[in-house]
């Protein structure tokens, strides 16, 4: 490719590609690899640009891969790679651009060529092309049959925990972190979850397990830094509008090299607005970090990434590490619980969260511990109230962070005593002033609504009741909307029961002297409305026994709409409930009757306040304790690996694959 060159399109017809790709065998030693090696680009990020440079990719691979068994030319391109390496942290500290600018190209060719050979190819094969070794003629890496891709693996990992993060080598950094994801990427071309794989197997054993924690802590630092790109310039070498300059001279002709007008995404042009917003490297690092935390354990060692997540420990933490575990390490807690709180728009936040509040007790205890819970607490609602425009998967993990904290006493206490100003995105009506846990009631019950009217999922119901029955005991001072929204909802279910019920009449009725009836149907639908109206009137019978006196709203909601009770109090399934519902209605209506008629909502409060002080406890009977805990269900894999892929290929910086290509999950149509 010459100085006149343009476009990606034509990368298959630049010489030095052909050669690469050619039936000469190229030594790590040829001058070659320099002319090869000097081009200036800022990596495309929009997706028609990804496309046509996977296309342009795909052309040279398909010679690559065809000859590249008799020439070595891939094996040739790593060692050039990992040779430069050897002094790259020398060369960062003495900001030595040419050393590290080559290196980020080795690299980023290497990264465009092995996505492709792992979308086309088995682990096997991909294995046969790293393999080779030079059969005469001197070898500066000598006789021994080194493995290339373990060593390649190793320097990667070696290179983001060891490099320090500057301008000048923050490039290379996302571009380690970015093929060690397409060293992974093997599952997405598998329906099936791989358990067994030989990239896992060198990064869960060999030269690669020293480095587990470091490496893990160190995405996790990149996630918390949220270190922004550096302006194009100052990490690459851009072309020279007079064609010189003092890198050109020692490069000896490299202004005409490879792709020095492969600028897409750079100055002058439009950049995407999500990379405008984030870090490039925290979104890569975070994505590496999920994907490294959900590989299967091997049949002989437990996931290593999977153990260093859930034991690391705060920077203040001063116990003593297990010896069971050596891949523990510490972090500084403050410092990631405020990113948590900053970045729960995106999945994988979301998704990271989830996993440190169920598998990492010290993270969970800190957290419950923090005086400044809504930081957290609020962009999780916000989550469930946009439940329109998430994914249900989103909004899963969303209602499972807030299961998992409801399971804690004292947050259930906490979340009353925090007071909020002006909620501006909840829009059914202006809440000038409410505590943070009449706000999380009112988000469940308005997932709970949306989930009947659209998507009838049994999964959502169920874990936005638990949450909600977790925190009834400790319901305090709940605020009027949210007590009208507790009965609303119940009124819902009412209708919804008695709907339901009338059509299974009627269908009994017309299908009598048929044989194939549609009863069971409705027999189902009815049993999972009564399953739900069972557990509301749980969570407003424990509301009543534990904090009666502390909820006057909830009362007054109650007797408002008393005789939306009346049709279950006969009921089977909810006559041993309703005694003590029907008691506290009772107790009140007749105190409201003894004041008169005509009394104010303020009265009514009033008098609802003294009875509370009144009204004998020993006469409510006693319930069993509400309390849910989160349990994953079995084989979590099944789940969470096809969910963090579709994570990595909607929002991976830089990385395109082809549709058609995806086994592992279902693609959107179009």
């Amino acid at each position: 490719m010459g100085a006149n060159s343009s476009s990606i399109s034509e990368l298959p017809e630049n010489e030095y590609l052909q050669k690469l790709s050619g039936s000469e065998p190229i030594s790590e030693n040829d001058p070659f690899w320099n002319q090869l090696l000097s081009f200036s680009f800022t990596t495309p990020t929009n997706s028609a640009d990804l496309k046509l440079l996977e296309e342009a990719t795909i052309s040279v691979c398909k010679s690559l891969v065809e000859k590249n068994p008799r020439t070595g030319n891939l094996g040739s391109l790593i060692k050039v790679f990992l040779s430069r390496t050897k002094e790259l942290k020398i060369s960062a500290e003495c900001q030595n651009h040419l050393l590290i600018w080559q290196a980020h190209n080795a690299l980023f060719i290497i990264c465009c060529l092995l996505k492709v050979f792992i979308s086309q190819m088995s682990e096997e094969e991909l294995q046969l092309h790293f393999t080779y070794e030079e059969k005469a003629g001197p070898s500066s890496y000598g006789a021994e049959c080194e493995d290339l891709i373990e060593e390649l693996l190793c320097c990667l990992i070696q290179l983001i925990v060891e490099i320090p993060l500057l301008d000048i080598t923050y490039s290379i950094s996302l571009e380690a972190v970015t093929t060690l994801i397409v060293f992974l990427s093997c599952q997405l071309f598998h329906k099936e979850i791989l358990r067994e794989s030989i990239i896992h197997r060198y990064l869960m054993h060999g030269r690669c397990l020293p480095y587990t924690s470091r490496l893990v802590k160190t995405l996790l630092y990149n996630f918390i830094r949220q270190e922004r790109s550096p302006p194009p310039g100052t990490h690459v070498f851009q072309q020279q509008t007079d064609g010189g300059g003092l890198l050109y001279g020692i490069a000896s002709g490299v202004a005409t090299g490879l792709w020095t007008v492969f600028t897409l995404g750079g100055v002058g042009s439009k950049a995407s607005a999500q990379l405008e917003q984030c870090s490039p490297l925290a979104s890569q690092s975070l994505l590496l970090l999920l994907v490294l935390a959900n590989l299967t354990d091997a049949p002989d060692t437990p996931n290593p990434y999977r153990q260093a997540i859930v034991s690391f420990k705060n920077t203040q933490d001063n116990t003593a590490f297990s010896s069971s575990n050596p891949h523990a390490f510490q972090i500084n807690f403050n410092s990631l619980y405020t990113a948590l709180c900053e970045q729960q728009k995106s999945d994988q936040a979301t998704l990271l969260l989830y996993m440190l509040l169920h598998q990492n007790s010290n993270v969970r205890t800190y957290v419950l511990a923090r005086t400044d819970i809504e930081n957290l607490v609020l962009p999780i609602l916000e989550i469930l109230y946009h439940v329109e425009e998430r994914n249900s998967h989103h909004v899963y993990m969303a209602l499972i962070i807030l299961l998992i904290l409801t399971e804690d006493d004292g947050f259930n206490r906490s979340i009353h005593e925090v007071i909020l100003k002006n909620i501006t995105w909840y829009a059914e009506r202006v809440l000038t002033e409410i505590s943070l846990g009449s706000l999380l009631i009112l988000v469940v019950i308005r997932t709970i609504q949306y989930n009947m009217t659209r998507t009838r999922d049994k999964y959502l119901h169920t874990n936005c009741l638990a949450a909600l029955a977790n925190m009834s005991a400790q319901f305090r001072s709940l605020h009027q909307y949210a007590a009208q929204r507790i009965i609303s909802l119940f009124s819902l279910l009412s209708k919804k029961h008695n709907k339901v019920l009338e059509q299974a009449t009627q269908s009994l009725r017309g299908s009598l002297g048929s044989n194939d009836s549609p009863l069971p149907d409705y027999a189902q639908d009815l049993n999972v409305i009564e399953e739900v109206i069972r557990m509301m009137l749980e969570i407003i019978n424990s509301c009543l026994t534990n904090s009666l006196h502390h909820n006057p709203n909830l009362v007054y909601a109650l007797l408002y709409k008393r005789d939306l009770f009346e049709q279950f109090r006969t009921h089977p399934s909810f006559q041993d409930i309703m005694q003590n519902i029907d008691l506290v209605i009772s107790f009140f209506s007749s105190r409201l009757e003894q004041a008169g008629a005509e009394l104010s909502v303020e009265r009514v409060l009033e008098i609802i306040k003294q009875g509370a002080v009144a009204l004998p406890k020993d006469r409510l009977r006693k319930f069993p304790e509400l309390k849910f805990k989160y349990v994953e269900e079995e084989q979590p894999e099944e789940f969470f690996i096809p969910y963090v892929w579709s994570l990595v290929y909607n929002s991976a910086v830089a990385l395109y694959w082809n549709p058609r290509d995806i086994q592992l999950f279902t693609m959107d149509s179009g």
